[in-house]
């Protein structure tokens, strides 16, 4: 292959990987992978029990994180 065309290759991937990187920076500034409702759905449709697990292993994630003191 001649060299002028594996630097064309090249820089059509670095463009096209550089448009890929400022359209995903753009979609996560904007929120478009914000889910809110999935969360409230997903609490909603919960049952006693689980929520009152998820609530019981949330303190103890709380108390291992203030019994754990980084020297």
């Amino acid at each position: 292959m001649d060299n002028w065309i594996i630097a064309m290759m090249l820089g059509v991937s670095v463009f096209l990987g550089a448009v890929a990187l400022v359209a995903f920076l753009w979609a996560i500034k904007n929120g478009q992978f914000d889910d809110e409702k999935k969360f409230l759905n997903a609490a909603k449709y919960d049952g006693e029990d689980e929520l009152n697990d998820a609530l019981k292993q949330e303190q103890k994630k709380e108390a291992l994180k203030k019994s754990y003191k980084p020297e």
